[in-house]
């Protein structure tokens, strides 16, 4: 008789080895990539803007422009990791961003840097919700959300990396050698991801063509099992319509689950792109040197990261409360970065509190998104989360730019950019609330609880 092994069991039941830090470890240079990326043209800005003659405000549309690609390419790809796996996915991505940002290094004028910086953020879209899949499959139930949080502190790392270049390179080579180096290193991963991350073995045991790809995954996960080669690995989706529709994602509970955690994503995402964009060009605006005013936004990515540790040590214990946490902690955060007679220490100090607080809870956010939606449509439902919260992100960068035009002063400029904060502090509450009731605890998991799938 053939041997039958449940995939989750196989997956839950596996010792933390160099399978799992293998896994980490690339998704996190992916994710580095990615942040750097991201934030690579707010740290060019000031020199385009001194070199080309422009108006700080005209950068608007340039620095938003990644956050509509990302809109798109979140949904489009979350769709093609269901349909064709996670790992194929993210190299697409890649290669995607990779392209796109070292070809910027070339362009002439706003116009060019907006088209690319749009087709860059198409294939940023595409690597967030098939990486949080990726993990969220490949990790023991224990470990998942603090395994998918790790992962995702590459991201604030990668965001703090181009205050390096100002002070290193950007004065001997100029504002194109932040492209350079956005677009060689994630084509150089792209290549080394092909060999070394491994596909999800619960989408792949949904594929029967590729059972000898989705034995090979499991030998390498559970070296501690012998797997036969005519194995049965038994793993049981939950129901779901297919396609790119949005009616897998609102039902079987998360009807209200859903567009709170859209409303999450949207307020923490707005308001990160909101001082990501702007923080390095309004230090300098306000008195900063250029190497002060890049080292200050840097030390906001960096307090994100030491945000995304501390909610990966708490949140599969505390689940989405912890979120609720963060999000309260940013609010008068964000409100203090501007105001007036704040000693350079001081800011530093209170920089680093936002980045725990408003990525500290972006982190959450992404993490939830990997475990309350089933592996039928896992990438879906983060592709839509990342796609909808993007909305937010574009948003921080326009409206920033439109309160900048208007000479407000800095105090009333960093008051409204805690709003979004407020009111993602209360839907965070209610959807802290639900995932309680839906999972029967505090633990966030893809599977609701008993109760929940028996009414």
């Amino acid at each position: 008789m053939a041997q039958r092994i449940q995939v989750e069991q196989l997956v839950d039941e596996q010792r933390i080895d160099r399978f799992n830090i293998n896994l980490l470890i690339w998704s996190f240079l992916a994710m580095f990539c990615d942040g750097y990326d991201i934030s690579a043209l707010s740290y060019a800005a000031p020199e385009l803007v001194r070199l080309w003659g422009l108006e700080p405000a005209a950068m608007k549309w340039a620095l938003s422009a990644s956050l509509f690609g990302i809109a798109i390419g979140a949904p489009l790809l979350g769709f093609m990791g269901d349909r064709f796996g996670r790992k194929r996915s993210i190299i697409i991505g890649c290669v995607i961003y990779g392209l796109c940002t070292l070809a910027i290094a070339w362009a002439g004028s706003l116009n060019q840097i907006f088209v690319l910086r749009f087709l860059t953020g198409i294939g940023i879209g595409g690597l967030l919700p098939n990486t949080i899949s990726l993990n969220s499959e490949l990790s023991p139930k224990r470990l998942r959300a603090t395994l998918v949080v790790l992962m995702f502190t590459g991201i604030t790392l990668g965001s703090a990396s181009p205050g390096a270049i100002t002070t290193w390179l950007a004065p001997e080579y100029g504002w194109p050698v932040f492209f350079y180096i956005g677009g060689c290193v994630p084509l150089v991963v792209a290549f080394c991801l092909h060999f070394m991350l491994p596909e999800s073995v619960k989408f792949l045991a949904q594929h029967p063509s590729r059972k000898a790809e989705l034995l090979r995954v499991a030998r390498q996960m559970r070296r501690d099992l012998i797997i036969a080669d005519d194995a049965d690995l038994l793993f049981t989706p939950a129901p779901h319509y297919g396609g790119v529709g949005l009616k897998d994602i609102f039902s079987g509970g998360l009807a209200f689950i859903t567009p709170l955690l859209w409303l999450c994503f949207g307020a923490a995402l707005m308001v990160n792109y909101f001082l990501g964009s702007w923080m390095p060009l309004l230090f300098e605006e306000y008195g900063l040197p250029p190497e002060k005013a890049a080292l200050a936004s840097s030390i906001y990515h960096i307090g994100g990261a030491l945000g995304g540790v501390l909610i990966s040590l708490l949140i599969d214990r505390f689940g989405f409360i912890v979120v609720v946490a963060l999000f309260a902690l940013a609010c008068p955060a964000v409100a203090i970065i501007g105001l007036e007679n704040l000693s350079y220490e001081m800011l530093v100090l209170v920089a680093v509190v936002a980045g725990i607080g408003v990525l500290g809870a972006q982190f959450g956010n992404n993490a939830t998104a990997g475990l309350v939606y089933p592996t039928a449509f896992r990438s879906k439902g983060a592709g839509w989360a990342f796609g909808i919260g993007r909305l937010g992100a574009i948003f921080g960068p326009l409206v920033g730019g439109v309160l900048i035009g208007m000479d407000l002063p800095m105090d009333k400029l960093f008051l409204i950019g805690a709003i979004p904060m407020v009111i993602g502090t209360l839907a965070a509450i209610i959807l802290a609330r639900l995932c309680y009731l839906r999972f029967g605890g505090l633990q966030l998991d893809d599977a609701p609880a008993a109760r929940e799938q028996s009414t």
